[in-house]
Protein backbone atom coordinates (compact mmCIF):
# COMPACT_ATOMS: atom_id res chain seq x y z
CA UNK A 1 0.00 0.00 0.00
CA UNK A 2 1.16 3.42 -0.84
CA UNK A 3 2.65 5.70 2.09
CA UNK A 4 0.13 8.45 0.90
CA UNK A 5 -2.85 5.86 1.15
CA UNK A 6 -1.74 4.71 4.61
CA UNK A 7 -1.58 8.13 5.73
CA UNK A 8 -5.31 8.88 4.24
CA UNK A 9 -6.66 5.97 5.48
CA UNK A 10 -5.06 6.43 9.49
CA UNK A 11 -6.57 10.42 9.49
CA UNK A 12 -9.75 8.76 8.20
CA UNK A 13 -9.87 6.60 10.85
CA UNK A 14 -8.77 8.72 13.27
CA UNK A 15 -11.62 11.42 12.65
CA UNK A 16 -13.76 8.33 12.68
CA UNK A 17 -13.34 6.79 15.82
CA UNK A 18 -12.79 10.35 17.65
CA UNK A 19 -16.50 11.13 17.00
CA UNK A 20 -18.53 8.16 18.68
CA UNK A 21 -15.89 8.92 21.76
CA UNK A 22 -17.02 12.72 21.37
CA UNK A 23 -20.27 11.71 21.45
CA UNK A 24 -20.11 9.54 24.67
CA UNK A 25 -18.15 12.39 26.50
CA UNK A 26 -21.42 14.68 25.18
CA UNK A 27 -23.89 12.01 26.57
CA UNK A 28 -22.12 12.18 30.09
CA UNK A 29 -21.95 15.85 30.52
CA UNK A 30 -25.67 15.39 29.32
CA UNK A 31 -26.34 12.83 32.19
CA UNK A 32 -24.58 14.37 35.03
CA UNK A 33 -26.47 17.54 37.11
CA UNK A 34 -24.38 20.78 36.89
CA UNK A 35 -23.25 20.27 40.51
CA UNK A 36 -21.98 16.26 39.59
CA UNK A 37 -19.90 17.47 36.53
CA UNK A 38 -17.84 19.50 38.73
CA UNK A 39 -17.69 16.43 41.81
CA UNK A 40 -14.19 14.85 42.33
CA UNK A 41 -14.11 11.50 43.99
CA UNK A 42 -11.59 12.33 45.65
CA UNK A 43 -8.65 15.47 45.88
CA UNK A 44 -6.18 13.99 43.45
CA UNK A 45 -8.91 12.82 41.05
CA UNK A 46 -10.39 15.34 38.56
CA UNK A 47 -14.35 16.12 37.42
CA UNK A 48 -15.48 15.41 34.57
CA UNK A 49 -16.04 19.38 33.95
CA UNK A 50 -11.62 19.80 34.52
CA UNK A 51 -11.21 16.62 31.80
CA UNK A 52 -13.51 18.44 29.35
CA UNK A 53 -11.63 21.39 29.58
CA UNK A 54 -8.01 19.48 29.68
CA UNK A 55 -9.59 17.62 26.51
CA UNK A 56 -10.16 20.63 24.30
CA UNK A 57 -7.30 21.95 25.45
CA UNK A 58 -5.08 19.32 24.37
CA UNK A 59 -6.77 19.19 20.84
CA UNK A 60 -6.55 22.86 20.40
CA UNK A 61 -2.64 23.16 21.64
CA UNK A 62 -1.60 19.78 20.03
CA UNK A 63 -3.47 20.18 16.12
CA UNK A 64 -5.12 23.29 16.28
CA UNK A 65 -1.87 25.12 17.01
CA UNK A 66 0.80 22.30 16.59
CA UNK A 67 -0.17 21.35 12.99
CA UNK A 68 -2.90 23.35 11.89
CA UNK A 69 -0.99 26.79 13.10
CA UNK A 70 -3.03 29.13 15.40
CA UNK A 71 -1.32 30.68 18.22
CA UNK A 72 -0.97 28.44 21.39
CA UNK A 73 -2.91 30.27 24.02
CA UNK A 74 -3.76 27.07 26.03
CA UNK A 75 -3.00 27.38 30.09
CA UNK A 76 -2.69 24.06 30.94
CA UNK A 77 -3.02 24.46 34.84
CA UNK A 78 -6.15 26.42 34.64
CA UNK A 79 -8.04 23.49 33.04
CA UNK A 80 -7.14 21.53 35.79
CA UNK A 81 -7.45 24.40 38.71
CA UNK A 82 -11.01 24.90 37.59
CA UNK A 83 -14.18 24.19 40.10
CA UNK A 84 -17.01 24.70 37.59
CA UNK A 85 -19.73 27.95 36.72
CA UNK A 86 -20.17 29.43 40.88
CA UNK A 87 -16.22 29.09 42.03
CA UNK A 88 -14.75 32.40 42.45
CA UNK A 89 -12.26 31.66 39.80
CA UNK A 90 -15.12 31.73 37.42
CA UNK A 91 -16.46 34.52 38.00
CA UNK A 92 -16.62 36.96 35.51
CA UNK A 93 -15.07 34.95 32.90
CA UNK A 94 -16.10 31.95 30.49
CA UNK A 95 -18.88 29.76 30.57
CA UNK A 96 -18.18 26.31 32.60
CA UNK A 97 -22.16 25.43 32.71
CA UNK A 98 -22.64 22.24 30.71
CA UNK A 99 -24.10 24.34 28.33
CA UNK A 100 -20.67 26.00 28.08
CA UNK A 101 -18.56 22.91 27.88
CA UNK A 102 -20.99 21.21 25.24
CA UNK A 103 -20.37 23.88 23.38
CA UNK A 104 -16.64 23.81 24.12
CA UNK A 105 -16.26 20.30 22.92
CA UNK A 106 -18.44 20.49 20.22
CA UNK A 107 -16.62 23.40 18.40
CA UNK A 108 -13.23 21.88 19.67
CA UNK A 109 -14.58 18.81 17.33
CA UNK A 110 -15.73 20.64 14.79
CA UNK A 111 -12.15 22.58 14.33
CA UNK A 112 -9.95 19.52 14.91
CA UNK A 113 -11.46 17.74 12.49
CA UNK A 114 -11.65 20.13 9.85
CA UNK A 115 -7.80 20.32 10.57
CA UNK A 116 -6.82 16.85 10.18
CA UNK A 117 -9.50 16.53 6.98
CA UNK A 118 -6.70 19.06 5.31
CA UNK A 119 -3.66 17.34 6.62
CA UNK A 120 -1.36 16.12 3.79
CA UNK A 121 0.29 12.88 3.80
CA UNK A 122 3.59 14.69 3.95
CA UNK A 123 2.32 16.97 7.12
CA UNK A 124 2.40 14.10 8.90
CA UNK A 125 6.16 13.16 8.43
CA UNK A 126 7.35 16.76 9.04
CA UNK A 127 8.94 17.77 12.65
CA UNK A 128 6.94 20.43 14.56
CA UNK A 129 7.59 21.37 18.60
CA UNK A 130 4.32 21.20 20.60
CA UNK A 131 4.37 21.17 24.23
CA UNK A 132 8.09 21.50 24.14
CA UNK A 133 8.27 17.72 22.32
CA UNK A 134 9.73 17.28 18.77
CA UNK A 135 7.37 15.44 17.08
CA UNK A 136 6.00 14.39 13.89
CA UNK A 137 2.43 15.27 12.64
CA UNK A 138 1.91 11.63 12.50
CA UNK A 139 3.36 11.72 16.17
CA UNK A 140 0.71 14.49 17.61
CA UNK A 141 -2.44 12.78 15.99
CA UNK A 142 -1.48 9.73 17.57
CA UNK A 143 -1.24 11.33 20.71
CA UNK A 144 -4.31 13.30 20.49
CA UNK A 145 -6.16 10.19 19.72
CA UNK A 146 -4.61 8.08 22.84
CA UNK A 147 -5.23 10.96 24.97
CA UNK A 148 -8.80 11.57 24.31
CA UNK A 149 -9.69 8.15 24.51
CA UNK A 150 -8.30 7.85 27.65
CA UNK A 151 -9.68 10.51 29.36
CA UNK A 152 -13.24 10.22 27.41
CA UNK A 153 -12.66 6.58 29.62
CA UNK A 154 -12.67 8.47 33.20
CA UNK A 155 -15.45 10.64 32.47
CA UNK A 156 -17.85 7.76 31.70
CA UNK A 157 -16.31 6.35 34.54
CA UNK A 158 -17.10 9.41 36.67
CA UNK A 159 -20.66 9.14 35.02
CA UNK A 160 -21.04 5.64 36.00
CA UNK A 161 -19.81 6.77 39.50
CA UNK A 162 -22.39 8.83 40.25
CA UNK A 163 -25.60 7.25 38.48
CA UNK A 164 -24.31 3.65 39.59
CA UNK A 165 -25.92 1.69 36.16
CA UNK A 166 -24.05 0.33 32.69
CA UNK A 167 -24.42 3.66 30.09
CA UNK A 168 -24.70 1.43 27.28
CA UNK A 169 -22.06 2.89 24.86
CA UNK A 170 -20.90 -0.78 24.13
CA UNK A 171 -22.86 -2.03 21.34
CA UNK A 172 -21.67 -5.73 19.79
CA UNK A 173 -22.14 -6.91 16.16
CA UNK A 174 -24.59 -9.90 17.08
CA UNK A 175 -21.89 -12.41 16.14
CA UNK A 176 -19.34 -11.34 18.41
CA UNK A 177 -21.37 -11.31 21.40
CA UNK A 178 -20.44 -14.96 21.55
CA UNK A 179 -17.10 -16.06 21.22
CA UNK A 180 -16.55 -19.46 19.20
CA UNK A 181 -15.50 -21.12 22.45
CA UNK A 182 -18.73 -19.92 23.83
CA UNK A 183 -20.45 -21.21 20.85
CA UNK A 184 -18.73 -24.14 20.87
CA UNK A 185 -19.97 -25.06 24.37
CA UNK A 186 -23.51 -23.78 23.28
CA UNK A 187 -23.89 -26.12 21.05
CA UNK A 188 -22.40 -29.23 22.96
CA UNK A 189 -24.94 -28.35 25.83
CA UNK A 190 -27.99 -28.31 23.42
CA UNK A 191 -27.16 -31.93 22.46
Amino acid sequence: MPKDRISSLFLAEVRRDLLPYAGRVRRCLQLLSEREIWWRPNGASNSAGNLVLHLCGNMRQWILAGLGGETDLRERDAEFAERGPNSKSAAGREDYSRRGLLRRLDSTMRETDTVLRRLSPAALTRRYVIQGFQVTGLAAVAHVYSHFTYHAGQILYLTKLRHGRDLRFTKLPPQAKRSPDRQRAARKASR
